[in-house]
């Protein structure tokens, strides 16, 4: 079984991850950020490096579903192939930060990899308003991430709002974390774990 987590950067993605995988036993594939060589450089200049940034995320999620596919257990992922086609490539071309030749490249070799993957059994949303997406940026203290706008985590936001109001491709599990803290409340990830079984019970 394939659970993915989609959601802003500073959205607990990451985090819940990690406890859901400790807390069902579930294989964890996090996302590739400590060891990927364009995000410090991309934070700096946006424009000069968004197109290889996303297809170095293009590449690493597409390796990450054909690993999730061939390994035969559940597993967690941090973060979803969809949301780089559909969110952060349109944003950046749509900022005027990903030229449209490139956006065109991109979203070609996109539609070729689509089509060798199976969507996620079960999406996890994880809804956060800009404020709280801030304060959770700031505390965890990446430098290249001081640098971020407000107006590109608004402009992320809406869009995602926009794709999960249209998604088709399988169960969707909606959880708002303004007023959630499942990393230091244990009664907090208890509500998200009882909302996971629920949709997971229907999926047998």
């Amino acid at each position: 079984m394939h659970i993915a987590i989609a959601g802003n950067i500073g959205s607990g993605k990451t985090t819940l991850c990690g406890l859901l995988a400790k807390h069902f036993g579930w294989q964890a594939h996090f996302e590739d950020v400590e060891t990927n060589p364009y995000l410090p450089s991309f934070y700096e200049d946006m424009q000069r490096w968004s197109f290889n940034l996303q297809v170095y995320f293009l590449n690493s999620r597409f390796r990450q579903i054909i690993e999730i596919r061939n390994s035969g257990k559940t597993v967690v992922q941090d973060r979803t192939i969809y949301e780089d086609a559909y969110i952060f490539a349109p944003n950046l071309h749509s900022m005027n930060l990903m030229t449209t030749r490139d956006f065109q490249n991109y979203s070609s070799l996109f539609e070729l990899m689509s089509t060798f993957v199976k969507p996620p059994d079960l999406l996890i949303y994880l809804k956060a308003s800009v404020p709280t997406l801030v304060s959770q940026i700031q505390k965890r203290g990446r430098d290249y991430e001081n640098s971020i706008r407000l107006d590109y985590l608004k402009s992320l936001n809406d869009r995602y709002e926009a794709w999960i109001g249209g998604y088709k491709l399988g169960k969707l599990l909606i959880v708002e974390v303004d007023n959630l803290n499942f990393s230091e409340k244990p009664e907090d990830l208890a509500v998200v774990i009882d909302k996971i079984n629920a949709e997971i019970h229907g999926l047998f």
